[in-house]
């Protein structure tokens, strides 16, 4: 089969791969029909998750049809087509019993991190009964792909991390498909109001569209005193994962709110502690653990959220490394999400 292979950092190619096969009895075999590129992978591209070795086949997110059970799988069958989620869960660890499938401790992060993942025309899922769900019938595809990864990601790590309730004043800082999914996620809880801050006009267009009520492209300290009235926000989100964009963080939140952090860090930030430390604020990290997956599916098939408009651009998964060149350049091409379909 191909796939699109990691060679360190920096390297990529789509090359020949041995079709994955049943390893354990846990197991299912995908064939991938569609998936996308997320920006946890331009962040091993660049070196940031030194654990992805050399020969890794990338990728976190897709739909498909099942091509090969093993046999101790019971909930799902030959031929269904399904969504991946990104994280692996065994349902039987102690973390998983809690909920905390990110931690599981026979799977949590692990496609196209520690085991080949779903940027090929064929993947291995270990865990299969509860790391994959069965799709409703004529669901859109683009919309269920955006449901491996970013609006889970958005809604427990953004809204729910930040615990976004009624009234609120929300800022998001970073309005990449992240953000937008915390955007879109958060309006499930009827904020007063959600701030957007990024310098790209072209994204915070869109996050108009989405339904922020007020964008900052420059100066967001100054902007978000004007527009608080000095109060700062509620909740304060961090979807980039550099140390600027977690300083504006812990800088506009207010005294009792909330600072969720959703970005991908590779190096420290300076945590102000001194001024931190008095205002009864909170702040939360996290990896997500998809367990709202099933209900957002369920909103997404009611159409109570379209996820797929996060899509701009298209590809057959063989023109995979052009999509990776134009994600790459993500400002340049005006792009947000990429869908990349075998069909």
């Amino acid at each position: 089969m191909k796939a699109l292979v990691f060679h360190g950092p920096g390297e990529r190619r789509w090359e020949d791969k041995p079709r994955p096969s049943i390893d354990k009895p846990t197991d299912a075999v995908v064939r991938i029909t569609h998936t996308t590129i997320c920006g946890t992978d331009l962040h091993i591209l660049k070196g940031d998750v030194p654990a992805v070795k050399d020969g890794r086949i990338l990728g976190h997110e897709g739909v498909g049809v099942v091509e090969e059970v093993g046999d101790g799988v019971s909930n799902i069958q030959v031929g269904d087509e399904v969504l991946i989620s990104c994280v692996t869960s065994c349902g039987r660890c102690d973390y998983c019993k809690r909920g905390v499938y990110s931690h599981c401790r026979d799977g949590g992060w692990i496609l196209g991190h520690l085991i080949d993942g779903t940027q090929a025309e064929y993947v291995r899922i270990p865990h299969a009964d509860n790391s994959l769900y069965p799709l409703p019938k004529g669901i859109d595809h683009a919309a269920a792909v955006m449901l491996s990864d970013i609006l889970p990601t958005g809604h427990e790590i953004g809204a729910l991390n930040g615990e976004v309730k009624l009234g609120d004043t929300v800022a998001i800082v970073g309005a990449g498909p992240i953000g937008l999914a915390a955007l879109m996620t958060s309006r499930f809880y009827s904020p007063a109001r959600i701030i957007m801050i990024d310098p790209d006009e072209n994204r915070l267009a869109m996050a108009k569209q989405l339904g922020a009520t007020d964008t900052i492209a420059r100066d967001p300290l100054e902007a978000i005193d004007k527009l608080t009235g000095g109060e700062g926000v509620d909740v304060a989100m961090e979807a980039v994962g550099i140390p600027e964009t977690f300083d504006v963080c812990q800088r506009i939140v207010r005294p009792g709110g909330h600072i969720a952090n959703i970005g991908v860090h590779g190096k420290s930030v300076d945590l102000q502690l001194q001024d931190l430390w008095i205002k009864n604020i909170t702040l939360r990290t996290g990896l997500v653990n998809t367990d709202t997956i099933p209900v957002l599916m369920r909103v997404v098939e009611s159409g109570g959220v379209e996820p797929a408009g996060l899509v701009t651009h298209r590809f057959k998964l063989d023109d995979i490394e052009k999509a990776y060149d134009i994600f790459s350049e993500a400002a340049k091409e005006q792009a947000i999400k990429m869908l990349l379909t075998v069909e």
